[in-house]
């Protein structure tokens, strides 16, 4: 096929009349709508952003609650000694493992 009649071949398609209602109604949807696909999206990452601050605003009241408890010395020694296994001088630490724990790191 040469350009000139592939050309007059497009051109007969999109004058038709179905084609171009068509092609004018998606257009007017995507694009011209209130209720466009553009403002659709972006509501939908303002939805995941809300909720991420929401997550974060969480996790800031538990950190809060967490820094409130370990002004306490005792409180700060115990929470040292049960999350990063911190010890006196000539003390001596077993760490158990129970058989559930050791065979869940396995698989």
């Amino acid at each position: 096929m040469s350009g000139v009649t592939l050309l007059k071949r497009i051109l007969k398609i999109l004058s038709n009349k179905y084609v171009l209602i068509t092609s004018i109604f998606i257009i007017w949807m995507l694009f011209l709508d209130s209720n466009t696909w553009l403002i659709w999206r972006l509501n939908r990452e303002i939805s995941k952003t809300e909720k991420s601050i929401d997550y974060y605003k969480s996790e800031i009241e538990k950190d809060e609650v967490l820094l409130e408890s370990l002004k306490d010395p005792k409180a700060l020694e115990i929470y040292a000694r049960e999350k990063f296994f911190m010890k006196k001088e000539n003390e001596e630490i077993f760490i158990i493992e129970h058989a559930s724990d050791s065979l869940s790191n396995e698989e």
